[in-house]
């Protein structure tokens, strides 16, 4: 099964993140790539965003991928939803940070000058854990940390 969690990671490339601060959560859409082990997934914020502010005052953070946009008209009792659990980690080393950055960008051409700002950071997700909801009932949960 964690084959297919990873699987589905790797397929899209949007998520929602979800940050709390001050028990408030808060979610934003996010474009991302992952490593090829898919034990982090990589996105780029500005370092004045709610999201951002949120992430480094506590790291614990939750993202969901899914397949609503391939499984609708009529096939949503077919939808994965993937909910990953994990720690928000900045990205220390200036030659992995531009190796990201520029996957981001190889993958996700429009943001390209969003990630080039000065106030731009590219952060990891690292992930801890993994719950699949495969169609409406079926259900599976993999720890990776």
């Amino acid at each position: 099964m964690l084959e297919r969690m990873k699987d589905l990671i790797r397929s899209q490339d949007i998520c929602v993140l979800a940050t709390a601060r001050g028990n408030r959560p808060h979610c934003s859409l996010m474009a991302y790539v992952t490593d090829e082990d898919c034990r982090e997934i990589y996105m780029v914020t500005h370092r004045n965003t709610a999201k951002f502010r949120n992430a480094t005052e506590n790291p614990s953070l939750s993202l969901l991928i899914d397949t609503r946009i391939e499984d609708r008209e009529g096939r949503r009792e077919r939808a994965r939803a993937l909910t990953v659990s994990g720690l928000f980690e900045r990205i220390g080393k200036p030659e992995r940070l531009e190796a990201i950055r520029a996957r981001l960008v190889a993958r996700h051409a429009y943001l390209r000058e969003f990630a080039a700002h000065s106030e731009a950071e590219v952060f990891a997700v690292k992930i801890q854990s993994l719950q699949l909801l495969d169609g409406i009932t079926e259900s599976y949960f993999e720890r990776i940390a």
